[in-house]
């Protein structure tokens, strides 16, 4: 999913080619120019796709200020945020309750920027004097672990559910007492902000998480300085803030749920523009990536919100696959999808592939592109007749180096339910050392020509 994080498979990029005349500026990986960064910057997704992209799609589609945007996949708000800033009304539907609560906050701009930096540097002061009672001096990172045995923790069951290693003790043991203290002010409107400048920090300052193409373990921090990190973050939303103070802001929304269950969450025919970009099918378990600040902040309590927070997600990685998934039976008939699952799975049998996860490559691939059938399906009731949509996917080869056309094999499905596919626009494209062929990251343009009488 290029809105929430890196494509994970087994292959090498070795070019990252922007396409001219979609993308002007020169190649950065997705990482946000130095003019979008605001707002956009509170906490994303590590390669979520650039703003740039969707003013291209809003510029394009939105012919009228009253313009509604929707982006069903919306992870950490990149199209809300953007909508936002350029006048049109937004909605976003995001099933990972972390990536939500951050889509959300972005939104917020409502909040007195005076009490939140006043609360927040109060929050500092008391959580230094605790520390310094407890023999931690923050502002160095010098201290010796070995002296102290009662250091704040996870419980057991958590602790197995995020990465091993992924943060050290001490770390770990200061910001929960950071967190104990926002907390306190749950009552103020800013407290999500306050919220969600932790989560940024502990992921890119406080963790020993690295990125790139899969979340893993980088250098161990045995202890980091979290206070002067989080007011820093405190700092650059309150700036953002002040850049519209006084402005009138339009309603944008960000709604917890299934993207397939679309027309459950949004009004009958309210919709004229959709830009969003959906998990790509891969061996990827999306939900690794936002796991660390998800535990520790509360958002999963234990490992049954897990899977229940799982089942809602489109299936794009065998680690979510569950045996009464049936979203294959909207795909039942398409020679496309069947042939390369068989081709995946005589792959499997010809490698003497045996694991369970192996053995389900086939059938994750049919559960993909059955979902989002049943997404495309389910969205015609919401959107307006002529509405235009954007969907950023990409090429995949994960499944044992059979190759993927994601965006030929939408773009069919879309036909079929009836949409009218425009075109096709690249992107960006990478090398597959693997297959040795040019994967595309592509935009599947479409237009909903309402129910025919």
């Amino acid at each position: 999913m290029l809105s929430t994080d890196v494509i994970y498979d087994p292959i090498i990029e070795i070019e990252n080619k922007i396409v001219s005349e979609i993308n002007p500026y020169r190649p950065q990986n997705n990482k946000l120019n130095a003019d979008d960064k605001r707002f956009h910057d509170w906490y994303r997704f590590v390669l979520s796709f650039p703003a740039h992209l969707v003013r291209k799609y809003l510029e394009e589609f939105c012919q009228s200020s009253n313009s509604i945007v929707l982006d069903p996949f919306c992870g950490t708000g990149t199209t809300l945020v953007e909508s936002k800033l350029h006048g049109y009304r937004s909605i976003g539907i995001e099933a990972n309750p972390f990536a939500h609560f951050a889509s959300a906050t972005k939104l917020n701009w409502s909040i007195s920027v005076d009490k939140f930096l006043e609360c927040s540097q109060g929050i500092v002061d008391d959580v230094r004097k605790q520390f310094l009672k407890e023999g931690i001096n923050d502002d160095e990172e010098s201290n010796e672990i070995l002296l102290k045995t009662d250091l704040r923790q996870l419980t057991p069951e958590l602790t197995k559910l995020i990465l091993r290693n992924s943060i050290c003790p001490l770390p770990l043991h200061k910001t929960l007492i950071l967190l104990d203290k926002i907390n306190e002010f749950k009552a103020q409107n800013f407290h999500p902000h306050l919220v969600l400048a932790l989560g940024k920090t502990l992921v890119f300052r406080i963790s020993n998480l690295k990125f790139g193409p899969e979340v893993g373990v980088g250098k161990i921090k045995r202890d980091a300085p979290i206070l002067a990190s989080w007011l820093l973050e405190i700092n650059k939303m309150a700036e953002d803030l002040r850049t519209i103070s006084g402005n009138l802001h339009v309603e944008s929304l960000a709604h917890l749920g299934d993207s397939r269950q679309v027309n459950l969450l949004i009004p009958a025919q309210s919709v004229d523009t959709v830009i969003t970009s959906p998990p790509y099918p891969n061996e990827k378990d999306y939900t690794r990536t936002t796991r660390l600040e998800s535990i520790v902040l509360g958002f999963i309590a234990s490992k049954d919100e897990l899977r229940r927070f799982k089942k809602t997600l489109i299936r794009s990685n065998t680690r979510g696959v569950y045996k009464d998934d049936d979203d294959h039976q909207w795909i039942s008939h398409h020679p496309e999808i069947l042939r390369i699952a068989e081709q995946i799975e005589r792959r499997r049998i010809e490698l003497k592939k045996t694991s369970g996860f192996e053995r389900l490559y086939g059938r994750v691939t049919q559960l993909y592109f059955g979902g989002m059938a049943k997404h495309l399906k389910e969205l015609q009731m919401v959107l307006k007749p002529g509405a235009r949509l954007a969907y950023v996917v990409g090429d995949q080869a994960s499944y044992l180096r059979v190759m993927i056309r994601t965006g030929q094999i939408i773009a069919d499905i879309a036909e079929h339910l009836g949409y009218k596919v425009d075109r096709i626009d690249l992107f960006r494209t990478r090398f597959a050392t693997a297959t040795g062929e040019q994967l595309r990251e592509e935009v599947v343009i479409l237009t909903w020509p309402g129910k025919k009488t």
